[in-house]
């Protein structure tokens, strides 16, 4: 099955699944690409008002890109996307923390780059599970861009 622009209606989430933060790959993220102290030194990190090491924002974003290719992209009619107008880290992730994804339709407009492509408007959020459910910890707002779907292809279910 594909998702076309016309399967993206303004108010239809999809359910990203679930994802474990892993204290490994936290670890070697923030080593790599965000080796700040509060992300990569356990024994300040602990002394400090954090309490212990929390996730670099920049993984958690990847992780949400990961469960959205997996779940969203991978079957969509996708073009590329023009960049996001928000991203918020709203509270410390840590290791093994249970983070789920839920990604919202805003809106689908015309898109300016073709009569082939349409604009959609997304929310990403990765809500905790656990330890604290239901907190927001990500978001994520940001437009894509989609094909439209051939007249010879079918509507899907």
């Amino acid at each position: 099955m594909k998702l076309y622009f016309e399967d993206l209606t303004p108010g239809r989430e999809f359910d990203l699944g679930s994802v474990v933060i892993d204290e490994a790959e936290m670890l070697a993220f923030a080593e790599r690409f965000d080796p700040q102290w509060y992300h990569v030194d356990r024994e300040r990190a602990t002394t400090s008002s954090w309490g212990g090491l929390i996730a670099s924002g920049w993984f958690t974003a990847s992780l949400c890109m990961r469960i959205y290719v997996d779940q969203v992209l991978s079957q969509a009619a996708a073009d590329t996307s023009p960049g996001l107008s928000e991203l918020r880290w709203l509270t410390a992730v840590r290791a093994g923390d249970v983070l789920h994804g839920v990604l919202t339709v805003v809106s689908a407009t015309d898109s300016s780059r073709g009569p082939d492509l349409g604009t959609a408007e997304l929310r990403w959020e990765m809500i905790r599970d656990e330890p604290v459910p239901g907190q927001v910890v990500l978001r994520m707002q940001g437009r894509g861009w989609f094909h439209r779907r051939p007249p010879s292809e079918p509507p899907s279910d």
